[in-house]
């Protein structure tokens, strides 16, 4: 699981990670002539190594100060390597996998910006633009509504049991009046 690459580029890996603030972006550049080793979180440089002599071996670093992370490398071939990630003791793809049945998300424009919405489905947090904001849950007509605002915007996310077993509880969210379709659940391999 992850990427190999046998040419010596400077950038060998990229995962996208989604957290409820917003999904992180982690780069890995690994020297194979030089042993350099450099992790980039969201385009800023959190470890570097130069001259490893070993090529092979772990990275740890920390994830939103809470979420620890491995960088594993291991050789494939002469010259070749292989890079994977693991968040919170998990592979990158089951984290991925939980994130996207416990995370909501939606993009919409409120109060003339562009907005991310992301709602923990377990918890009925809610944030926007990567800042958790106050919410206030009552029982309306269709179901659970979880009050908040954004932008000086009223918002709600309406949970309502879809009656499939197999779908269970749909959150749906309006700002204003309108209803904003959700994202597409992520797939495993980001472009």
């Amino acid at each position: 699981s992850g990427y190999s690459m046998s040419k010596d580029t400077d950038t060998v890996a990229v995962w996208h990670v989604p957290l409820q603030d917003k999904v992180h972006k982690i780069e890995f550049e690994h020297g194979t002539t030089t042993g350099r080793r450099l992790i980039k979180v969201d385009g800023k440089e959190i470890i570097r190594r130069d001259w490893m002599f070993k090529l092979v071996g772990k990275e740890h670093f920390m994830l939103h100060d809470s979420i620890r992370c491995t960088i594993t490398v291991e050789a494939i071939g002469t010259f070749a390597y292989e890079y994977s990630l693991e968040v919170g003791g998990k592979t990158y793809e089951k984290f991925r996998e939980e994130q996207s049945k416990k995370l909501q998300t939606w993009h919409a424009v409120i109060g003339g910006m562009d907005c991310r919405i992301c709602l923990d489905k377990q918890t009925m947090d809610v944030w926007a633009n990567g800042l958790s904001v106050e919410t206030t849950g009552e029982f309306g007509d269709e179901g659970t509504e979880t009050h908040f605002q954004v932008n000086s915007t009223a918002c709600k996310v309406v949970s309502v049991n879809s009656g499939k077993r197999s779908t269970g509880v749909v959150h749906e969210l309006y700002v204003g009046r309108n209803r904003i379709a959700a994202d597409p659940i992520p797939t495993s391999q980001p472009k």
